[in-house]
């Protein structure tokens, strides 16, 4: 008879191992009417009016669902999800597919959908609702804000010019397959007005031996490429001298296995330098598992198990998170991918991390850091869905660096301090420099410290930079000091100091707004508006951390600061106007009263518009007297989408009172927009 059990077993690991912007007055409303709702439905005691400075509201926290609980939700959502639709407006042809739900102390309930258009996926359409303890719903986050609605389903392109088309996109990478691994009809809305698309899925490998799962999204009317992202997200980390950890292993008969029944069966495989398949999960006679040296391959896999076991309990444990997707049921890990395979990466089509041996396989990518960067990859895929691309990749591969980090934190080993530095000891750069830095990202030479226009146009390791930048500012502040033995000094976009209000905080305040505020298309003023609206609800709107939010934001140039004399006081329009297509300038007004005297010279004019050519518009500011002062002229040769920007003006000739107006027009044919709000802001 064998008998299996999880143990937990000394082990040795390596010894050289490696989007819509909603501003902070809408989420201010928001957690007003959340707190209104709780005490309408009999749960004021749950939801205080004025929540205990510092701590967390434990009203807006998620509380930890067993998966019977889970379970009961989503079929609730699933069984009232017509009714759902009907009262959000959806068309008669769209239908919402559940896709998660969360539910916090108070009893509100967030509830993530897709969408479908006469039956075919929506890219693009996924939306959050926010619905009180009473069923009242109080909110509603949406990756897009257009009606979904095409005149025809028939395309006028072939399913196999589309497809040539990404297969063209894919070789120009380095892919060598001739053909795609898929094609299908979707609507696309994730940005401008839906359209009927193909999107084609080709596979292979890229040029760096990465497996290949390049998305081209293709206009099945004009088959103009409208967009392209890759499905496998890349992330590469450090290893390190991990020394003796614990691992929880399975035992049968007079075997060991690396798989963790604590951990919703968690296996790691040995790919013994293959590149597809799951490979051979690793197997022996005893529970010692490698001897520290990159010759034996247990190392690597110990290495592999212990950081997903780490995440594992890092994310139940801060967030109450019972894995990847929330429901008990855990991922799996290959190690020893290719040869001199410098890299790792999460594929949610397997629902596995995999980690290359670095150069000469001599540095495994397997630290606590990679592990966590990984794992997060799965978390994001999974709640957000934060496209691979632009500012949402950004914000996507950012998530994985802070989580990654957090795991580093929480494990605690005294082998490995936490820090806000990435991959610093695999040596990649070859001078024994991190490979990316936190506290002033541009120190890579590569990636952004704050935002600007076409930050999004970086590779997205690279314009994750910004997000990486405010959360260690918003975790430790701005300014000179050490941390476990490293030194930082971060600056600030504005030139002003930032107070930090502890990691733990802003890991909290993160999850909150990955989980409940962003979508697939948040850019990084909708990353704002989310991550305030997360602090609002767990701290409260006047709190420390809630203006401590604005602060890191406004220090990597995304915002206004969040007062106290020095930023001034801003004034904001959020009526959407549509810009019609090569048609007549529209404008936006915004009423300024109570000031004295003129403008000032430095006058910002913060800018939100969706547009799929940003080229073909021309943005003005009119003041009160007539003047007209451009902001944006028209390029032919601006191809990026959208314009969410903050312009200097000099206004000192114009009196401060008055009505301003930002005018708009398109001087070109095939694409559209919508001024989403802009704002005024008085130094």
């Amino acid at each position: 008879m064998s008998s299996t059990s999880s143990r937990r077993r000394t082990s040795h690991t390596a010894q050289r191992a490696m989007a819509h912007r909603r501003t902070a007055a809408v989420a201010l409303a928001g957690v007003a009417a959340l707190i209104a709702a709780a005490v309408q439905s009999g749960a004021a005691s749950a939801a205080p009016a004025k929540p205990q400075a510092g701590k967390v509201n434990q009203a807006h926290a998620a509380v930890r669902l067993t998966a019977s609980q889970r379970v009961e939700l989503i079929r609730h959502a699933d069984s009232t999800k017509a009714a759902t639709a009907r009262s959000l407006g959806l068309g008669a042809q769209e239908k919402l597919v559940v896709r998660d739900v969360l539910k916090d102390g108070d009893g509100t309930v967030h509830t993530r959908y897709e969408r479908t258009y006469a039956g075919l996926p929506v890219l693009g359409g996924d939306l959050v609702v926010h619905t009180s303890a009473s069923g009242k719903t109080m909110d509603v986050i949406r990756a897009t804000r257009a009606t979904v609605k095409v005149v025809s389903l028939t395309p006028a392109v072939s399913k196999a010019a589309a497809e040539q088309q990404a297969v063209k996109q894919a070789k120009a990478r380095g892919g060598s397959k001739s053909a795609a691994s898929s094609v299908r009809k979707v609507i696309w809305a994730a940005s401008g007005k839906p359209v009927l698309a193909y999107e084609t899925v080709v596979g292979g490998l890229q040029d760096d031996g990465t497996p290949n799962q390049l998305h081209v999204i293709t206009d099945a009317t004009t088959g103009k490429k409208l967009y392209e992202y890759q499905g496998i997200e890349t992330g590469v980390g450090n290893t390190h001298y991990s020394g003796q950890v614990n691992l929880t292993t399975t035992q049968s008969g007079s075997s060991y296995t690396l798989t963790d029944g604590a951990r919703g069966g968690h296996k790691t495989y040995n790919l013994d330098h293959g590149t597809d398949g799951t490979g051979t999960l690793f197997s022996q006679n005893n529970d010692t598992w490698g001897d520290g040296t990159t010759s034996n391959a247990a190392t690597a896999g110990a290495d592999a198990h212990y950081g997903a076991q780490e995440t594992w309990d890092f994310y139940k444990n801060t967030f109450g998170r019972s894995g990847i997707k929330n429901d008990g049921v855990g991922a799996y890990s290959r190690v020893h991918y290719g040869s001199s395979y410098v890299n790792a990466f999460w594929d949610d089509g397997c629902f596995c991390m995999t980690y290359g041996d670095g150069s000469g396989d001599q540095d495994p990518l397997t630290s606590l850091d990679v592990a966590g960067h990984e794992m997060s990859h799965g978390v994001t895929a999974n709640t957000a869905g934060l496209n691979y691309s632009d500012e949402s990749g950004g914000l996507n591969e950012a998530t994985s660096d802070i989580m990654g980090t957090g795991v580093e934190f929480f494990a605690n080993n005294a082998s490995d301090p936490g820090d806000y530095l990435i991959g610093e000891k695999i040596n990649i750069n070859g001078d024994g420099t991190p490979l990316r830095y936190m506290d002033k990202p541009s120190k890579d030479g590569n990636s952004a410290d704050s935002w600007y226009s076409g930050v999004g146009n970086l590779d997205v390791h690279y314009s994750s930079g910004v997000a990486n930048h405010f959360f260690y500012l918003l975790s430790e502040g701005s300014g000179a000091k050490t941390i476990n033995g490293v030194s930082y000094d971060s600056p600030t976009a504005d030139g002003l100091p930032v107070t930090g209000i502890g990691r733990d905080k802003a890991l909290q305040i993160w999850y909150k707004a990955l989980t409940t505020k962003f979508t697939s298309t948040t850019n990084y003023a909708d990353a704002r508006t989310g991550t305030l609206a997360a602090a609002g609800e767990l701290y409260g709107t006047s709190s420390a951390e809630y203006n401590a939010v604005q602060d890191a934001w406004a220090g990597v140039a995304v915002g206004a600061r969040s007062g106290g004399g020095n930023t001034g006081t801003s004034y904001e329009s959020h009526v959407q106007v549509a810009i019609p297509d090569n048609g007549p300038a529209v404008t936006s007004d915004i009423t300024v009263s109570g000031r004295s005297g003129k403008a000032p010279s430095n006058l910002q004019v913060s800018v939100d518009i969706t547009h799929t050519w940003r080229g073909d518009l021309v943005i003005d500011l009119v003041g009160p007297s007539g003047k007209t002062y451009r902001l944006k002229n028209f390029s032919s040769s601006d191809s990026t989408h959208d314009v969410k920007q903050t312009y200097t003006v000099n206004a000192a000739a114009e009196q401060a009172n008055g009505t301003w107006k930002l005018r708009v027009q398109d001087q070109a044919t095939y694409d559209s927009g919508t001024i989403n709000g802009w704002k005024l802001t008085f130094p």
